[in-house]
């Protein structure tokens, strides 16, 4: 199947890289930024004219792969619609309408056989950064329903990371970068706990 591809596709260039299935507040204020939303809240919902696309814009350039988004109801979240949220590569720049747009391919995970260890490994990290961040047991079905994108969405990691996640298109590759990602926060949340344990300590340690 030859990749789809959109002209005249908006686009939001940002310090922020925006992953499927991620809830991303904005704060709309530059007018031809009002312009482009105002056109996607025109659109039906469920088209793709409904979309736009943001792409992280680093010190050092505008990334080629970012994320279409499709916008919700201001100031509320609605229900899912039918059009998929997906990476897509930059192919060129526009700049004949009033807002940033570009002419886009949208990008297919490549086909392969599941990795059920990476996929364990991953949801098992992730569990326990939930529960180590907020008390919360995730239960097995909740977990399985979680891809890479998913369990990602929720956790703060840094541009970078983010980045490399949006442009991997083997989600058992996805999921082993997960993975490692997930280790590293866990660790950062053991550091700080202990951190802040010694603070209270003052010096001693307690045993009650």
């Amino acid at each position: 199947m030859p990749p789809r591809q959109a002209r005249n596709f908006p686009l939001f260039p940002l310090g922020i890289v925006a992953l499927p299935s991620e809830a991303v507040p904005l704060h709309i204020f530059e007018e031809r930024y009002r312009l482009m939303i105002g056109r996607c809240l025109e659109a039906a919902r469920g088209s793709r004219a409904r979309q736009f696309g943001i792409v992280w814009l680093s010190d050092e350039e505008l990334k080629p792969v970012g994320c279409t988004c499709e916008v919700e109801e201001v100031l509320e979240r609605m229900e899912d619609g039918s059009v998929d949220i997906l990476p897509f590569r930059l192919l060129s720049r526009q700049d004949d309408l009033p807002y940033p747009a570009g002419e886009i391919e949208f990008l297919a995970d490549i086909e392969e056989e599941p990795d059920d260890e990476a996929a364990t490994a991953a949801r098992e990290l992730y569990r326990d950064l939930v529960a180590q961040a907020t008390d919360r047991e995730l239960d097995e079905d909740e977990l399985l329903e979680l891809d890479a994108y998913g369990m990602a969405a929720t956790v703060e990691f840094g541009v970078e990371a983010k980045q490399e996640l949006l442009e991997l298109r083997s989600e058992n590759a996805r999921l082993r970068l997960l993975a490692m990602l997930l280790s590293a926060a866990i660790e950062r949340l053991e550091s700080l706990e202990r951190a802040q344990a010694r603070a209270l300590s003052n010096g001693k340690v307690r045993f009650a």
